[in-house]
């Protein structure tokens, strides 16, 4: 297998991994897949955000940090 057909699987792994585990649906009132819980309304007391680049940048992920 070249290094570009590596870099394409890997890249693709990461972003079905991001589609089924992080990315929102509406479907599912904008929860991931495999979250049952509710989204957190109140974004008052939230003050940053951490961002994760993931699919080698072409998509990122967003994170409340602690």
């Amino acid at each position: 297998m070249s290094v570009r057909n590596r870099h394409l699987v890997l890249v693709l792994r990461e972003y079905v991994i991001h589609y089924n585990h992080h990315r929102p649906h509406q479907s599912r009132q904008q929860r991931p897949p495999g979250i049952e819980t509710q989204p957190i309304r109140n974004v008052a007391g939230l003050r940053s955000v951490r961002r994760k680049p993931v699919a080698a940048g072409v998509i990122n992920e967003y994170h409340h940090a602690a």
